[in-house]
């Protein structure tokens, strides 16, 4: 009919609009919170732009989810407001027939979503993890700056300066090294060349021509020793991750039939949320009802506090299955049945003709008037 297509156009075009604002103001903030991270010196400036895609990829699936709620709530809330669903409703059109334009629109988003839980997720999880892993390895040279005091090593124990750099080489001059050992002795190394190298399972610092001292702060013992070249370990070489190291890089059919209560509660996370999209738009239609001649915005409220306790409602029974006080299918279906029941008896209350709210949940007596 010419109302599905015009309807369907319309939230088509209304949800790229709000995806596209929804990822511009999270990738914003992720993009400031990193940018940040990388000023202070924990996060390599190189590494920025990947952090963000890895991250935008991993929201995608619940933008889409809001990206679908949203669109049906303000377009039909639009309606209401400018009495176009007053003129279709006399019409003869009620409401529980917008019900099958909303799941067509729906529908791509649901099945969109499935596909990226499924498969798409779990190995852009392990795909973030690998290079996160690296990204540790490679900090200390991405790090380097000339005349900057900067952290070496996982623990921070470890001090360095350098006074020039050449990013193409690798090649630090005129290094000043400081580090205490598990004794309490202090170390001081000046190198007048150095670089990073990886080998064997390691990653070293490789100094040439210097002089190391050695001593407790305080005390006059200190040991001064020159050295042609001195190898200082920084790190293990980036360990291979394993799909099994954690759940949410797990591939969804090693889940399926799984005994493990953790593996259960990732596999209801990934298939709650498509299902979630298509009973959202579904009680999106009810929620957005909105009476133009007080102009009050309770069904926005409403809408949001649904929402909300909704995806926390998910949150909380896929803690309960992780725990293992429930299985499987009791942290499953229950929400969305309830939702879903919710979303009906709402389409059917609004469907009656107006009449206080409490009489709503009376049935008609047996002689009432005619």
């Amino acid at each position: 009919m010419i109302y599905q297509r015009h309807f369907i156009k319309e939230l088509t075009l209304t949800a790229v609009g709000i995806f596209a604002v929804l990822l511009a103001v999270l990738v914003s903030t992720q993009a400031i919170n990193l940018l940040g991270r990388a000023a202070d010196g924990r996060v390599a400036a190189d590494a920025v732009a990947a952090l963000i895609g890895f991250w935008s990829l991993g929201m995608t699936p619940l933008l889409l989810v809001l990206t679908a709620y949203i669109s049906v709530l303000a377009v039909l809330t639009r309606y209401w407001r400018d009495s176009e669903m007053a003129v279709w409703l006399a019409g003869g059109l009620s409401l529980r027939q917008w019900l099958r334009p909303i799941l067509q629109f729906a529908l791509p988003f649901a099945l969109l979503i499935a596909l990226m839980q499924v498969s798409v997720l779990p190995w852009a999880e392990l795909r973030s993890r690998e290079f996160a892993e690296i990204l540790k390895q490679k900090q200390e040279l991405s790090l380097v700056e000339q005349g900057v005091f900067r952290s070496l090593g996982k623990s921070g124990g470890r001090v360095y300066f350098v006074e020039t750099f050449d990013v193409g080489s690798g090649l630090m001059r005129n290094l000043f090294l400081r580090e205490r050992d598990e004794k309490g002795r202090e170390n001081v190394v000046f190198a007048k060349e150095g670089r990073f190298s990886a080998g064997e399972g390691k990653r070293t610092l490789e100094l040439t021509q210097g002089y190391r001292y050695s001593g407790v702060p305080g005390q006059a013992d200190y040991n001064r020793v020159s050295f042609e070249h001195m190898s200082l370990l920084v790190s293990s070489s980036p360990k291979l991750v394993s799909p099994i190291d954690h759940r949410r890089t797990i591939p969804t059919a090693d889940l399926i039939g799984s005994s493990q209560p953790q593996y259960r509660a990732e596999l209801m996370w990934r298939l709650s949320l498509p299902v979630a999209a298509l009973v959202l738009v579904v009680l999106a239609l009810p929620l957005s009802y909105f009476n133009p001649r007080t102009g009050h915005t309770y069904n926005i409220l409403s809408a949001i506090g649904v929402f909300l306790v909704y995806q926390n409602g998910l949150t909380v029974l896929r803690n309960a299955v992780e725990d293992g006080k429930i299985g499987f299918w009791a942290g499953f279906l229950p929400l969305h049945t309830a939702m879903l029941l919710l979303a009906l008896w709402l389409i059917r209350l609004r469907s009656l003709p107006a009449r206080p709210l409490r009489r709503a949940f009376r049935r008609p007596g047996k002689g009432g008037a005619a």
